[in-house]
């Protein structure tokens, strides 16, 4: 990522008209971020806003973010483990729903059973757990689970995997997380 954002930049310097793309909102995880952190003023970025994964698979899986919510990322290639091991549990403590990107890769494969364990210390086994493949693309996959059901198997990079709070549940085979913590039967 870092090596494209700053092989178009380069491109941008010489007056080039350069786009950089990214398969989401390129805000979020992302190219922005690499691309900004070297470009300087002699450059006129515009950022075009994307729908990102997350929203994505929100609208999929029913209304999983009707109140407060993180974003983590579970990949340590460029965030040491224990760092996002301590966000993961700030999370879970706080009993914010948890959008889980880059949760397991073929290289990466324990990192998500890590966070899940560490979700179940704060939530019930029966809590809903949302995995989107694909989001608003070709094979595009929901899968619906819990804190005690999931199997990590159905998970890859191409995958968000939502973790509700404790007041997240299944109506009507949509995950629903009330707006306030007044939750009527």
């Amino acid at each position: 990522e870092e090596e494209r954002a700053l092989a178009d930049l380069a491109e941008a310097t010489a007056r080039h008209a350069v786009a950089l793309l990214g398969s989401a909102d390129a805000g979020v995880y992302a190219m922005a971020s690499p691309a900004l952190e070297h470009a300087d003023d002699r450059i006129d970025v515009v950022g075009v806003p994307g729908v990102t994964a997350a929203l994505a698979a929100s609208a999929l899986l029913g209304a999983p973010l009707g109140h407060d919510h993180a974003y983590l990322s579970l990949s340590d290639l460029h965030t040491p483990w224990e760092v996002i091991e301590r966000r993961v549990a700030a999370a879970a403590e706080g009993d914010f729903v948890a959008l889980l990107y880059n949760p397991r890769s073929r290289a990466r494969d324990w990192q998500l059973a890590a966070a899940l364990k560490t979700f179940a210390a704060h939530r019930p086994p029966d809590t809903p757990v949302g995995v989107v493949r694909n989001a608003s693309r070709p094979g595009e996959r929901v899968h619906l689970a819990t804190l005690a059901t999931l199997d990590a198997a159905v998970v890859d990079m191409y995958s968000v995997v939502v973790v509700g709070s404790s007041r997240t549940r299944l109506v009507a085979g949509r995950m629903v997380t009330p707006r306030g913590y007044r939750w009527r039967a």
